[in-house]
């Protein structure tokens, strides 16, 4: 009679060995997860409960500790945490999506084409508005001039904006609209003469003087803007992007969008200087909700060295006339960063050029001290003197880089810098050992939006075209994993948001990327042909291949 029992007792164990079961929302096995925690561990699977990772382990060890409604089996396919921008432009992506797109065009005539096919798709549009070209590719590598805008545009307003964002080409029209002359004068800007008369090319401040008079888009439309740039961002794998620059009521906007629902993807905003933003935003002070941070301003040192605009200690090689300019003067710089060093807010300062950094490196040194915890970065630091790095590690001061940037200018940038003083720019690995860690992102849409282009610019130290062999200034290339901390890790500190996220471990935001292939494992020149298989934000699917 005994034995007639034990199928009621193994039933009644069974029962009660799943009564202990925690309830989780989704379990995620049969995976290989880069964790990307304190000592780089992987694991199989993980599990997750209102939008956070409550435990990280082996398949089989969360499969028998939890229960979940969704449970996803990636069949063995690679996991990390959502990638970080942590310099691109998220606003500045939505608006180009919505303009003439002239990136790659091989040569002026190329971009008047372009803009031709997009004034017949928009008759109806006030100004053609443009961006992306670069004289550099094109066989004429001197800055176009006005006369083929006028030509193929004599009644409507042109104006396209460098791929760089530091230079800008119109037409007569534009120019008269916005009563620019051959002596218009400007402090960090340049309008540029050629007999004596505006060839169309305004550099750095001079392009504010076109852009005030350009109709700005309804909120409608910067809606519809952000919702597009987000669509691109989620596909790509993307979970938090920043905005290097935005004024009070885009901020605003991202804010709105973010609590209704519309927008999902997380926003490190930087705000835009102006006195206005600086006094309403100082007396608010920082502040963080689920997906936005609101805690650093944004300032510009200088321009940008295709456009010249770069701001040297010595001439430019390839046009000893100039050395660059600053777009503020020191005085103005340091009263902005003083400001900035009695509140508790990030400063983040475009310096390109060698001259730039050194100026800002000792502005920060004067104001921080010595080793801190204010996570003041320099966004680019692209040209560094020799003498100048060690000041990114006394004053904790992080470089904020984009290695797409290296392998974009490799073709050129030693006919700006010269030879020598060209060992000093796009050193990744040279800033990285100054703090132990170093930020990535893409300065998008300076550059393409994909974490995996520059993943692979670092690594691998040549563009699409796996030029150059062997790699431009390989001295400077990062390992694979530092490159994936860079842009997760790394990346979320840089932003004041790693005890929220930037890899999967236990109380952390579940955001988190799976990929086609492990890009910590296939051959190098695989890696920017992976696609992103899911995007997942606070454990919410938001993108499936």
């Amino acid at each position: 009679m005994k034995k007639a029992f034990y199928p009621f007792i193994v039933l009644a164990l069974l029962v009660q060995s799943c009564s202990f079961k925690r309830k989780a929302d989704l379990i995620v096995h049969n995976a290989t997860v880069y964790t990307v925690d304190s000592t780089f561990s992987t694991a199989q699977a993980f599990a997750v409960k209102d939008g956070k990772f409550i435990e990280v382990g082996s398949s089989a060890d969360i499969l028998n500790a939890y229960e979940a409604d969704s449970v996803a089996d990636l069949g063995g396919k690679p996991v990390y945490p959502g990638f970080y921008d942590p310099h691109a432009h998220f606003m500045g992506l939505g608006q180009m999506l919505d303009q003439a797109d002239l990136v790659g065009a091989a040569s002026y005539e190329e971009v008047i084409s372009r803009l031709k096919t997009y004034h017949a798709a928009h008759p109806d549009a006030m100004w053609i508005i443009g961006r992306g070209w670069d004289q550099n590719d094109w066989p004429d590598k001197r800055f176009p001039t006005k006369e083929k805008l006028d030509a193929a545009f004599p009644n409507i307003p042109v104006a396209l904006t460098r791929v760089d964002g530091h230079a800008l080409l119109v037409n007569s029209k534009a120019l008269r609209l916005a009563q620019i002359t051959a002596g218009t004068k400007m402090t960090g800007g340049d309008v540029l003469l050629e007999n004596g008369q505006p060839t169309g090319v305004l550099i750095d401040n001079a392009m504010q003087m076109v852009r005030r008079v350009i109709p700005q888009p309804e909120e409608q439309d910067r809606e519809r803007m952000l919702l597009a740039a987000q669509k691109v961002c989620l596909s790509l794998g993307l979970t938090t992007v920043s905005d290097a620059g935005l004024n009070r009521p885009d901020i605003e906007l991202v804010e709105k969008m973010q609590k209704d629902g519309r927008l999902k993807i997380r926003d490190y905003v930087m705000i835009s200087l102006g006195e206005p933003n600086i006094d309403y935003y100082l007396k608010r002070g920082p502040f963080q909700t689920d997906r936005l941070t609101v805690r650093s301003f944004k300032l510009y040192a200088d321009g940008a060295l295709g456009s010249r605009g770069a701001c040297l200690r010595q001439p430019y090689t390839d046009r000893p006339e100039t050395a660059g300019f600053l777009l503020l003067s020191p005085q103005e710089l340091e009263r902005i960063l003083t400001l900035l060093a009695n509140s508790s807010f990030q400063a983040n300062t475009h310096c390109i050029g060698d001259s730039a950094n050194h100026l800002i490196l000792d502005l920060y040194g004067k104001l921080l001290k010595g080793k801190n915890d204010r996570r003041w970065r320099i966004e680019h630091a692209q040209v560094v003197s020799p003498e100048d790095f060690w000041k990114f590690g006394r004053y904790s001061v992080i470089p904020s880089v984009q290695p797409t940037h290296a392998t974009s200018d490799m073709y050129w940038a030693e006919e700006r810098l010269g030879p020598v003083r060209v060992k000093g720019a796009y050193a990744f690995k040279d800033l990285m050992k100054q703090n132990g860690l170093v930020s990535f992102g893409s300065d998008f849409p300076v550059e393409a939006p994909n974490p995996l282009f520059g993943f692979h610019s670092a690594v691998a130290r040549v563009d699409a075209k796996e030029y150059p062999k062997g790699g431009y200034q390989m001295e400077n290339a990062v390992d694979r994993a530092s490159a994936l901390k860079a842009m997760t890790r790394w990346a979320a500190f840089a932003c004041f948001e790693d005890h929220l996220r930037g890899s999967i471990e236990p109380g952390k935001q579940a955001d988190f990327v799976v990929l086609q292939q492990d890009i910590m494992k296939i051959p190098v020149p695989q890696l920017r042909n992976v696609k992103t298989a899911q995007t997942w934000i606070g454990g919410e699917k938001l993108f499936e291949l």
